[in-house]
């Protein structure tokens, strides 16, 4: 860098781009992509600090202090930070203005050291105006917003290392076999899901049934609905409490009475008018968005997770579109209220504004938080239709929300007339009264712009709002088309992505910006899983949450997390100390009851009593090592072994009533089905019901199972514990999808337990050519080189001409061709070769099969032309080839918390003799099971 510069450093590559454009030549942009140091591993911390530092990399009993050290991804960045600063005259840290930013300023001060002035500038918004205000504004690092967030990491390590280790232990593994993890916020976002489902569970439906009919006059026609009976109202869902016991006197109708009701009310035809009620109302827009806000309304109107939305935000906000998108606040600065309030009167006129610009008081006391709501930048906003061709897709669905909120909130009230009729006559010697309401809009205000989604309501209203006709007291109108109505009451729907955030939000746990982090981590976990937009607990959540509930109860308590994060505010406002807190925190004090205490005495923890839940008297659902199971007891026999039944993947947890129970009882068995004896060795082939799907297997003669005379089930022998029997396992087959373990034969089952199949030999290479079964379908192998196939019946019909014609073609090329999104063509101008867009592993890219290029998060697959893609070749062929990594030489051990981590190669431990004894076996098995493959080949060569 030339002298005389001064180096930014941000956190984004795009935003350093945008950034450095808005600064011109006086200043060189350069980013720290995120955090650089992070809390240690033991294996980075010298041997002579590992008794302070060792387990959590935290020094517990000197004022917690972290030991940090800059990632292995990241010393090549802090390698180019300091190369530049080298010649700078000044040092702006530009990094985010809420805590997470200013930690990071933080930790780049500590691992750059400049010797030249350091300036900390903060903008929210990536506009010219709003960056060159910000160079002219700069501040000092704010050390209480560090402390936060050095806080917030020392805590989350404290607790997720101290109870996580007891979930190994005790409960086992989540999805995928991915280890459990207990978390400060995650495992009270856990146990919400799982209250929810328990709420469900316990849940005791109702019945009851409604009259609705159609009241008519000059050919006017609207529904009604009773609503008493002499007087006495009558029932609707909201009279029933959660054990479908009524909470209020009503009338409770049965279906026939309602049936005959509705015919007499028919037989009279006709009702009078007894009253109409007309009520003005008025209803005021909503605030603009803060983060918590923005996610929820993403999901209930784009459909998108917490995750996808703050992912298009930000790159909202990088691109310069939008305001700071982590924030609390509902405040708009004065530049936006005039730009929202000049565009709600460019589009529907003066009267669509009040006389005073709105202003919404924030209820955030966080000062780390950005002062500004989310709204588009600048002081004068564009419109969807201006960016339509800048955006893609989901950044224009997610920008045209945001516009609309913010140009909303500035708009006048909309002004309403609510209209209620109640009707009488008489029927079958009753009193009867209905009633129908109908709601005008008399003027729209912010409606003519915005009008907020709504989630799922427990209780709906038989009858929507509705046209009603004129019509005064005393009017005589046609009664007809009566009908009954049988309705059940319903549980509380289960949280969406939406409704959690919105619930933690009112309770105040954890912060909005970390919402979607924490979803992802429940879901990543195995504790929660979606159907269609529904968080359904898994019986993994119910075991681990009944876990934490039992011994470690503060921790998982919705208000003692809530205090949590109020005192984890009041640490970034400087009202606390940090290393007081986190001592009270940890060895107790001030209310807190000490986690270490509570490690300390756990006691005894029954981890098979942990991981049952009783369905009925007979049955016990358990999760063990490779999911939940059912325990079924015989009241005859409680000493024998129990029934053990699957459960099904798709069950959620409330739908396995003790009805449900009884069904997966009843149901015939699957598995244990004799197929026959296999003519080759005399072993008895087996159809078996596994927990992942219906397998085959191979049995000794002795071991054959037997029908039960009295039930006709299948029941297996003890197995003979010898050491033949230990040293040998039986052959095994899966079934193929298409096949059912009701209706496969011996001579199916023989071929499956003959894989994988020779076909037949290469001419050219001599290696012989098998096909098989395997993990992401049917496939060829030839050596090393596999090729798909594309139905399981093939593994038993192809012949050698037709894998050899396979092998003929380019290896990718079926599969390339069927993730093509979008062929252009056209030959790129630099290599000359097609260019198409494909669907790869970790998205869509560009390609001409030379270079392939990343398509920029949040750009739209439809919205890249052939000049886009062409220019995203050249972007990447001018990066050059991605370098190698190379071990970085080991460094003499420091004195201190270091500020690089340095690899270092281990050597390794010279093998014990059992070790090596086992290594000889396995070379031999190998070299074994290879001759007998040539072997094979030969022979069905020959044949």
């Amino acid at each position: 860098m030339a002298d005389g510069k001064k180096l930014v450093i941000v956190e984004s590559p795009t935003k350093m781009r945008s950034i450095q454009g808005y600064l011109g030549d006086g200043y060189e942009v350069l980013s720290s992509v995120g955090h650089i140091r992070d809390l240690a591993d033991k294996r980075d911390i010298p041997e002579k600090d590992r008794a302070a530092f060792g387990k959590y990399s935290i020094d517990v009993d000197h004022g917690f202090t972290p030991y940090y050290v800059v990632s292995d991804r990241k010393t090549k960045t802090v390698t180019e930070l300091r190369r530049a600063l080298k010649g700078a005259s000044e040092l702006v840290l530009a990094t985010d203005g809420d805590r997470e930013g200013e930690a990071i300023a933080w930790h780049l001060l500590e691992t750059l050291k400049p010797k030249v002035p350091v300036k900390r500038m903060v903008f929210h918004e990536i506009t010219k105006d709003a960056i060159q205000k910000a160079v002219d504004d700069t501040r000092e690092l704010d050390t209480s917003l560090v402390d936060a967030q050095e806080t917030r990491r020392v805590l989350d390590r404290l607790y997720g290392w101290d109870v996580s280790p007891v979930l190994w232990r005790k409960v086992g593994s989540g999805a995928g076999g991915q280890a459990l993890s207990a978390g400060r916020v995650q495992s009270a976002a856990t146990r919400m899901v799982v209250d929810r489902e328990r709420e469900r569970m316990a849940f005791v439906s109702a019945n009851y049934c409604s009259i609705v009919s159609v009241a008519e006059r000059s050919g006017s026609a609207f529904s009604i609905r009773l609503a008493r009976i002499d007087g006495a109202n009558l029932a609707s869902g909201r009279d029933f409490n959660d054990l479908g016991e009524l909470t209020r006197a009503v009338v409770v109708l049965s279906e026939g009475d309602a049936t005959a009701l509705a015919a007499a009310v028919d037989a009279v035809g006709s009702a009078t008018v007894q009253k109409v009620e007309a009520k003005p109302g008025t209803r005021r827009p909503y605030a603009p968005f803060t983060t918590s806000t923005l996610q929820q309304e993403a999901g209930r109107k784009l459909g998108m997770t917490a995750k996808v939305a703050m992912s298009v935000a930000q790159s909202l906000y990088e691109r310069g579109f939008i305001t700071y998108m982590r924030t609390d606040s509902t405040n708009l600065s004065a530049q936006a209220v005039q730009a929202a309030r000049s565009q709600a009167v460019a589009l529907y006129g003066d009267k669509a504004i009040p006389a005073k610009p709105r202003v919404y008081a924030s209820k955030s006391k966080n000062a780390q938080e950005a002062h500004e709501a989310i709204r588009p930048s600048g002081d004068t906003f564009r419109t969807p239709k201006d960016v339509a061709g800048i955006l893609g897709r989901d950044e224009h669905r997610m920008y045209d929300l945001i516009w609309k909120r913010t140009v909303a909130s500035q708009m006048s009230d909309a002004k309403l007339e609510t209209t209620t009729i109640t009707l009488e006559t008489t029927a079958d010697g009753k009193k009867l009264e209905f009633t129908a309401s109908g709601t005008v809009y008399t003027f729209k205000g912010f409606l003519e712009a915005y009008e907020e989604g709504a989630d799922e309501k427990r209780h709906k209203d038989d009858a929507a709002d509705q046209q009603l006709p004129q019509v005064t007291q005393g009017d005589v109108l046609d009664l007809h088309d009566s009908e009954a109505k049988s309705h059940e009451t319903s549980p509380k729907p289960r949280y969406t992505e939406a409704t959690l955030v919105k619930a933690l939000e009112e309770r105040g746990i954890g912060r909005p910006s970390t919402f979607a982090s924490i979803i992802g981590v429940i879901l990543d976990r195995g504790y929660v899983t979606k159907r269609g937009q529904a968080l359904v607990p898994t019986w993994l959540a119910f075991s681990v949450i009944r876990l934490l509930e039992r011994h470690f109860g503060s921790l998982v308590d919705y208000d003692f997390t809530a205090t949590l994060e109020e005192d984890l505010d009041r640490i970034a406002r400087g009202e606390k100390e940090r290393g007081a807190w986190l001592h009270d925190f940890y060895f107790g004090g001030e209310g807190y009851p000490g986690l270490r205490t509570i490690v300390d005495n756990l006691g005894e923890i029954d981890a098979r009593e942990l991981n049952a839940t009783p369905l009925t008297e007979t049955a016990t659902l358990r999760f063990g090592k490779f999911g939940p199971y059912i325990d079924i007891v015989d009241p005859e026999k409680p000493d024998a072994e129990p029934r053990r039944i699957n459960v099904p993947e798709d069950l959620a947890p409330d739908e396995l009533t003790p009805e449900k129970v009884q069904e997966l009882i009843d149901a015939p068995v699957a598995g244990n089905r004799v197929l026959g004896e296999n003519p080759d060795n005399g072993k008895i082939v087996v159809v078996k019901d596994g927990r992942f799907g219906p397998y085959l297997e191979e049995t000794d003669p002795e071991d054959e199972p037997e029908a039960d005379p009295a039930t006709g089930e299948v029941v297996e022998k003890p197995a003979k514990k010898t050491k033949k029997a230990a040293a040998e396992k039986p052959r095994r087959a899966s079934l193929f999808k298409s096949m059912s373990p009701e209706t496969i034969d011996l001579a199916t089952g023989l071929q499956l337990l003959d894989l994988p199949r020779t076909v037949g030999i290469d001419p050219e290479s001599q290696d012989p050519i098998t096909a098989q079964n395997g993990r992401y379908g049917p496939y060829l192998k030839k050596g090393t080189d596999s090729r798909s196939l594309d139905t399981e019946q093939q593994i038993f019909d192809i012949t050698l001409e037709q894998a050899l014609e396979i092998y003929s073609k380019p290896k990718y090329g079926a599969r390339r061709a069927a993730s093509a999104l979008k062929d252009f063509e056209k030959e790129d101008p630099t290599s000359g070769k097609n260019v198409r867009i494909r669907d790869g592993r970790f998205g869509a890219y560009v390609t001409d099969g030379e270079t392939n290029a990343t398509i920029p998060r949040g750009t739209n697959v439809e919205d890249v032309d052939f000049a886009a893609a062409v220019q995203l070749l050249a972007d990447k062929r001018a990066k050059g080839p991605a370098k190698k990594r190379t071990p970085a030489k080991k460094a003499p051990a420091a004195k201190k918390a270091t500020t690089t981590r340095k690899t270092t190669a281990k050597k390794a431990a010279p093998k014990t003799d059992a070790e090596k004894a086992a290594a000889r076996s396995a070379a031999a098995k190998k070299a074994a099971a290879t001759r007998a493959a040539n072997a094979a080949a030969k022979k069905a060569q020959g044949a």
